[in-house]
């Protein structure tokens, strides 16, 4: 159990890029604020369900997901004690709730009213958006305290950063006018490529006056062996550089209030 006095942590995990490590992100971060004593609830609201996945559960065997929670105004199912941690889960079902959202009353509210009843029960609550600009991702930036941008640390990533950082305006000014932005993690990291060194700089030199800039995670085969064993990766290989690292971003996050 927690001691933190601070008011639940609701961070969005938003990039609407795909391949950017958010649903990997999202299951690491969240092991190791469990592992520092913090009450986590994940929240998987993309449609491919990476994260449910991720944590075990057979996405098409789910009698009820996120879905029904923000459209039906249903309870939000939560699977409880996956690696210390919660989980609301996603299925391909969410990809119809996306088109039933748009003429649904309040819709902007869905997620956020879906979160008010469990709100208390949590230190953090981090949600896995989708990799798009839709009402998905909308309605998670709406829900959340904070958001967290993971971004590949590729020049190419930066192709779609003027449209995201537009988005992240858009709510700021207007839905969620208390949205704080947590910073970047710049991913998939090959500290040997040139090319990625100088993605990092960039990112580094354009991004920071929007947020802190995280040290990078690193492109490694462990990730991909540790989510097909639906464990974090220091479940999987406690000793892989890349857990200091995610310790280090996970400890940073506890200053957010």
């Amino acid at each position: 159990m927690s001691t933190s006095s601070n008011p639940c942590r609701i961070i969005a995990l938003f990039n609407q890029a795909g391949g950017v490590a958010k649903s990997t992100l999202t299951q690491n971060l969240g092991y190791h604020l469990a592992q520092r004593s913090h009450r986590v609830l994940l929240i998987d609201i993309d449609p491919q369900a990476s994260l449910t996945k991720f944590m075990g559960l057979a996405p098409s065997q789910l009698q009820k997901t996120v879905a029904h929670a923000i459209i039906d105004e249903q309870p939000l199912p939560i699977h409880s004690g996956i690696h210390g941690m919660d989980l609301a889960p996603a299925n391909r079902l969410l990809s119809g709730a996306e088109m039933q959202l748009v003429s649904a009353p309040m819709r902007d509210l869905r997620l956020k009213e879906a979160l008010e009843p469990v709100v208390e029960s949590y230190d953090f609550i981090l949600v896995d958006c989708p990799p798009s600009l839709g009402l998905l991702s909308y309605i998670s930036l709406v829900a959340a305290t904070h958001v967290l941008v993971p971004i590949e640390t590729h020049l190419k990533a930066f192709e779609g950063t003027d449209e995201l950082l537009q988005t992240l305006t858009l709510v700021k000014n207007k839905a969620n006018r208390k949205l704080q932005v947590a910073g970047f993690v710049p991913t998939r990291y090959a500290q040997q490529n040139s090319a990625d060194k100088r993605a990092l700089g960039a990112i580094q030199e354009q991004l920071s006056s929007w947020g802190q800039i995280f040290p990078p995670i690193p492109r490694a085969t462990a990730f991909v062996d540790a989510t097909e064993e639906r464990a974090p990766l220091a479940v999987f290989d406690s000793k892989h550089p890349a857990v200091a690292i995610l310790e280090e971003i996970a400890q940073s996050l506890e200053s957010l209030s």
